[in-house]
């Protein structure tokens, strides 16, 4: 479903401060994936994201996308058949529109229009339909300025949004470290159920071991900007925090020899 092929990212190259992220880096995806990326800082996690978004460029490598060669494919393409959530509730909706304003943008995501939709009521049905999943009051609250709503529930909604026109990939970049642990879970709980009620394919950066464990059917530690760590099935599945912080010192211990 979506494939990185001996991915090479260097930042400031020929510089004093040059950093070298990716190094012949690879990485499958398969269609239904629910991976959750952990790794310390400077990992690359967040870079990985910025890449498969378009955000970044490749030094060298590919990038495959449905069986389509995405990797000089800019942003605002890509864009279209790839949603992504960042950490800033901010940063995921437009605060100074409604919350319907915000769900018809999404909606119309891709497609030629004018801005007559935005006053439209036509898709108010669908929307309130939606927004129920969420179980958080939102389909009341279609005409609310969006910058009136906790962060918890700005990215309740982006999440919306986000799979409204059901995207082939969600991305996901630390989503819930913005929020307090309470709502971070119940945000979580409404991302999982949203992943499989759409038959997504995601990938979830985060830095709460916790969540990495609990969701999704593949777990990923990247280390220096490589994956060491790849478990999915029975063994992501019978999965503590004990034993991945075992693998992860025994992998980085012998790294440091090879």
């Amino acid at each position: 479903m979506l494939e990185l092929t001996n991915v090479c990212k260097t930042f400031n190259p020929g510089h004093i401060n040059e950093e070298k992220v990716f190094d012949r880096t690879s990485l499958k995806v398969n269609k239904g994936d629910f991976i959750c990326i952990v790794g310390s800082n400077g990992a690359g996690k967040s870079t990985l994201l910025n890449i498969i978004s378009g955000k970044l460029g490749i030094d060298r490598g590919k990038i495959v996308l449905d069986n389509g060669d995405i990797t000089k494919e800019p942003e605002n393409i890509r864009c279209q058949k790839i949603s992504r959530i960042l950490q800033d509730p901010v940063l995921g909706t437009i605060p100074s529109m409604t919350v319907r304003e915000n769900l018809s943008m999404a909606y119309n995501k891709g497609k030629k229009f004018d801005f007559s939709f935005l006053v439209s009521k036509k898709n108010e049905s669908f929307f309130k339909e939606k927004l129920k999943i969420l179980d958080l009051g939102l389909e009341e609250k279609l005409g609310t300025v969006v910058s009136k709503l906790s962060g918890g529930q700005r990215q309740s909604l982006a999440l919306i949004m986000s799979a409204l026109t059901e995207p082939r990939l969600l991305l996901l970049d630390e989503h819930t470290a913005a929020l307090d642990p309470k709502t971070s879970e119940i945000v979580m709980e409404i991302t999982n159920k949203i992943i499989k009620d759409k038959s997504l394919t995601a990938l979830m950066v985060t830095h709460n071991i916790d969540h990495a464990i609990k969701y999704g059917n593949r777990l990923v530690m990247m280390h220096r900007g490589q994956m060491i760590i790849d478990v999915s099935g029975e063994e992501k599945a019978s999965l503590t925090k004990e034993k991945l912080l075992s693998l992860f010192k025994d992998v980085s211990d012998r790294s440091l020899f090879s």
